[in-house]
């Protein structure tokens, strides 16, 4: 029996990186594909209806989903709308870390199941934000803008002026998952003493577990490696910023929720704090008037860390693996609202 999948890709995860890894995954499955290619990251992602972070419209969906089984995407909305106006559609394949262009509940009325690809873009993160602890520590961005400028600035070389090296630094990781424990290898590896506040991970010999108002005291490089839930939300704020040793450089290529701005803004003002880093914002895109664009030492960039070929690679990867789970009738390995156990397959 022929099974219609919808390849939704985008200018990122292409359609033929998702069909090409689902015939690698299932060769032998009989599959008919059709395609939709979504504007991100041409046009600005962002809500559609009830969800966010999307890329097309409901009525684009609506429309390409008829008959189809199975959809692998990256930034379709997967809307109350769109799914009971597709009664065929059983899989949801988001290749992103977090579905939250999906909703999931409803899927799960529906029988749904939808799934996403954890870890996907955790080596070119992990490489972005060692990137951005140099940037910051080196005055890289500001030199090299003086130098388009026409200026010479040796006086960077001021002692008062220059940053600290990786090796012999105290670095803290404050959150240690995926990317995280590859922050802690390469730090290591670079004569960094790392220490973690993760609750939940434990790294053995390649970090010192360590109390967050330790971990603030002690580093002189402090890096957000957490999600967003409750309890984070906001977790470094101006008496953690106070906390940190005078010169301290503090970098965010996680979430923008974890961390006060106008906070940071103020250390590097009075200078409390030597730099920042920032690949994530409150809001995106920054607006005009934001701290951010004239607040001197930090070093931005437009949430691009997990932007690198193997990460669109790696997402269809993933996402080809859970097809192919669907189509022999196995559970979900990334299940994302419960729905793990094979289904009634039309």
């Amino acid at each position: 029996m022929t099974v219609r999948v919808l390849a939704a890709g985008d200018h990122f995860v292409l359609n033929r990186l998702l069909i090409d890894a689902i015939r690698a995954e299932a060769p032998s499955a009989d599959l008919a594909f059709t395609e939709l290619t979504l504007p991100w990251p041409v046009e600005p992602f962002g809500r559609v209806a009830e969800v966010d972070e999307a890329s097309g419209t409901e009525d684009q969906l609506i429309e390409a989903l008829q008959g189809a089984e199975i959809c692998v995407t990256q930034m379709a909305p997967l809307t109350r709308r769109i799914l009971k106006a597709s009664p065929d559609l059983r899989l949801f394949g988001v290749s992103r870390g977090g579905p939250i262009n999906a909703n999931l509940e409803v899927a799960a009325e529906h029988g749904v199941a939808v799934c996403n690809a954890p870890g996907r873009n955790a080596g070119a993160t992990a490489e972005h934000t060692l990137g951005m602890i140099m940037a910051a520590a080196r005055r890289i961005p500001q030199t090299h803008t003086d130098l388009h400028t026409g200026q010479w600035r040796s006086d960077y070389y001021r002692y008062e002026a220059v940053g600290p090296e990786l090796d012999g630094s105290t670095v803290g990781l404050v959150g240690c998952g995926a990317v995280g424990r590859r922050v802690a290898r390469m730090l290591s590896a670079l004569g960094a003493h790392v220490l973690v506040y993760d609750p939940y991970t434990d790294l053995g010999d390649l970090a010192e577990s360590v109390t967050l108002e330790e971990l603030l005291t002690r580093a002189q490089i402090v890096t957000l490696h957490a999600r967003v839930t409750p309890e984070t939300t906001g977790m470094i704020g101006a008496p953690q910023i106070a906390a940190m040793p005078p010169g301290a450089i503090i970098v965010n290529c996680a979430r923008g929720a974890l961390l006060d701005y106008d906070a940071v803004c103020d250390a590097l003002d009075s200078g409390h704090l030597f730099g920042a880093a920032f690949d994530v914002f409150p809001e995106e895109p920054i607006p005009p008037s934001s701290r951010l664009l004239s607040t001197p030492n930090i070093t931005l960039t437009p949430h691009l860390a997990g932007a690198s070929k193997q990460t669109a690679a790696n997402a269809a990867r993933i996402i080809a693996q859970e097809v192919g789970r669907y189509l022999r009738g196995e559970p979900l390995a990334h299940s994302a609202n419960g729905l793990e156990k094979p289904f009634v397959r039309n």
